[in-house]
């Protein structure tokens, strides 16, 4: 059963985009955005499932690089 998790932006709070796993990802754990950046996890939250469901919701907080400013 895949996981399916919520990346989020550690500095902003925001979520980044969904991204699938083939099982829990250790917090140690590097991958690649949509957009190509690498990121590694620094924290992993699992949520409880709502009331009747199965699934619980997984978030995985990573930091980006910030985007240099045109100067």
């Amino acid at each position: 059963m895949a996981i399916i998790a919520t990346i989020m932006n550690i500095s902003t709070g925001r979520p980044i985009q969904k991204m699938s796993f083939g099982r829990m990802p250790k917090p140690w754990a590097s991958f690649n955005l949509e957009t190509g950046e690498r990121v590694t996890a620094e924290r992993i939250d699992v949520g409880t499932p709502a009331h009747g469901k199965f699934v619980a919701p997984v978030s995985i907080w990573v930091t980006p690089k910030t985007p240099k400013s045109a100067s």
